[in-house]
């Protein structure tokens, strides 16, 4: 047990390593890590090996946790993905503007849009487990992650102001304190398992089989092989993109076919077409992909903007 005389934040990381989830040290008041980032990392010390994350340098140890935290008041981060847990952040808006999009009209928060995820899977909304009120009055709800996945975090795929965190990111440990506000635990109970259901909502979809140069051809009617070579380029790097990159990949797709659009080897609707297909296949909306394709063409130079 931690004793009760131990200063806050030192307890706090104690608390978190007793439950078995590695931490790391967040700067004093603050949600980012503290240490060098990769871009400034001397590559000497704990580095010599190479640039050691956040995530890869959380620990179960007391001594070092100790030692650490007696050396400055840092807030405490818990690396999600070593700890096995999936977190559940369930955000509230900045301010009066930041409004919920068409899908989720009407809806105020994340509680509120993670509430009709539930119900639209038949399932009741999972709060008997371990959950930290953030300092903006958000909730975390703590899960432990399937043992037979590697799921990562992720930023509104689920749903506006849903987020979850897993391998590749960390949550902010209760006790922490950022701006004066603390993170409080408001339901104080073992993590429970991730709902199978969430656990396939989270889970990446196989990409789709590129489409061989011959049928990609067949599609299109003046395409040359240049162009077509070109095309399925730019296909191959929207259906490879990762979680959280996919809506900049099917823009920078299609600036870079808009030449291709500009001297006639292509026309706007192959491009618009092939890249809304892939687009949609890896999970983007039908309206994501038009306002990406068309701002990457109008930036790209091969549609015009209309007046106003």
């Amino acid at each position: 047990m931690t004793p009760t005389g131990t200063p806050a934040l030192l307890r706090a990381a104690l608390n978190a390593a007793e439950r078995g989830w590695p931490i790391f040290p967040l700067r004093p008041g603050d949600k980012r890590p503290a240490g060098h980032p990769e871009r400034d990392c001397p590559r000497t010390g704990r580095c010599s090996e190479g640039h050691r994350t956040p995530e890869q340098r959380a620990t179960l140890d007391p001594q070092h946790i100790t030692a650490c935290w007696q050396a400055a008041p840092y807030n405490v981060g818990i690396a999600t993905g070593p700890a096995q847990l999936v977190v559940v952040d369930l955000d509230i808006p900045k301010d009066d503007e930041d409004t919920a999009p068409a899908e989720w009209a009407g809806m105020a928060d994340g509680l509120d849009v993670f509430a009709a995820l539930c119900e639209r899977a038949g399932e009741r909304l999972p709060t008997e487990t371990y959950t930290v009120r953030t300092r903006r009055g958000g909730q975390h709800l703590y899960f432990t992650a399937p043992s037979e996945k590697r799921l990562r975090s992720t930023g509104g795929s689920l749903g506006w102001k849903v987020d979850t965190r897993a391998w590749g990111g960390y949550v902010v440990a209760a006790g922490s304190v950022v701006g004066g506000a603390p993170y409080e635990i408001v339901h104080d109970a073992p993590a429970a398992p991730l709902p199978a259901w969430l656990s396939d909502l989270l889970t990446p979809k196989p990409a789709p089989t590129p489409m061989p140069l011959s049928e990609l051809s067949a599609r299109m009617r003046n395409a040359t092989a240049y162009s077509t070579t070109a095309l399925r380029g730019e296909l191959s790097k929207v259906l490879s993109a990762r979680q959280g990159g996919r809506n900049r990949a099917v823009y920078f797709a299609a600036y870079a076919l808009a030449r291709l659009i500009r001297t006639g080897d292509l026309t706007e609707a192959d491009v618009t077409g092939e890249l809304m297909s892939a687009g949609q296949a890896t999970g983007l909306s039908a309206a994501e992909c038009r306002t990406a394709i068309r701002s990457g063409l109008v930036r790209g130079g091969a549609v015009e903007v209309s007046a106003a």
